[in-house]
């Protein structure tokens, strides 16, 4: 809605093969990450609340109906505005007139393959899940985490497929003249960052010992987000030749 706002605004007067490609990829990105939601909720609204939200509720019960406004409702409001600048620039930056380009061509393959990767991680998952209840339901023991497909490259390749969604429409703000607009992308991967922190420290610490091991074993031998082990650095002795 917001990047729609942008283009039918009167004033905007961006190259129209790049408002309406990345207005495209939104409803595209939309669309995928609508599915996802109704699917974990099983088709319907409010099926589950976030774990999240449920614990800060717990902890506050009292000071809730205050600390949701802030931690659940007006902490997204900045995160869509920054998020959605790369929009903004598209049809108001310094530079928005330019003709499309090779850079255009890139951000437009890594949107598209970070919406992949999200759709991918997101149906492996579900189907886990499903596997587990199938045997809950025969009176099997569950599988105590999903750790192959795209799980087994990092350990969190939805997280991945959606950051590189969002950095990538951020090169569409950087052809238009307005790299500032990154410090919005920025802003959201921090967001991401300490969810990410909050997942891991959740299933280290709750659960059985055995899934408790299990993925303390996993984060051992899998990335957290980038689906590529980089290299242990050598160490100085190491480069030196001392011993």
């Amino acid at each position: 809605l917001i990047g729609w706002f942008y283009r039918l605004h009167p004033l905007a007067h961006g190259d129209d093969q790049r408002s309406f490609m990345t207005l495209g990829l939104v409803c595209v990105w939309s669309a995928r990450l609508t599915h996802s939601y109704f699917r974990r909720e099983r088709w319907q609204f409010g099926w589950r609340e976030d774990w999240r939200f449920t614990d800060m509720k717990t902890k506050s019960p009292r000071s809730w109906w205050l600390l949701s406004f802030f931690a659940a409702f007006l902490s997204q409001q900045p995160m869509l505005i920054g998020l959605t600048l790369p929009l903004w620039a598209v049809h108001f930056g310094p530079a928005c007139t330019v003709e499309w380009s090779e850079v255009d061509m890139l951000a437009n393959f890594l949107c598209i393959t970070g919406i992949v990767v999200a759709f991918i991680a997101d149906t492996e998952l579900r189907e886990f899940m499903e596997g587990n209840e199938a045997l809950q339901r025969r009176g099997l023991k569950k599988m105590l985490l999903l750790d192959d497909g795209l799980w087994g490259r990092c350990r969190h390749p939805n997280y991945f497929g959606e950051q590189l969604w969002w950095w990538s429409m951020g090169l569409f703000g950087c052809v238009c003249g307005a790299p500032l607009t990154l410090l919005g992308t920025a802003f959201n991967s921090a967001i991401m960052a300490h969810v990410t922190m909050l997942t891991e420290s959740r299933m280290l610490n709750t659960g059985g010992k055995a899934r408790r091991k299990a993925y303390a074993d996993y984060c051992e031998r899998v990335p957290v987000l980038f689906p590529v082990q980089l290299p242990d650095l050598p160490s100085v002795a190491e480069l030196t030749g001392q011993e």
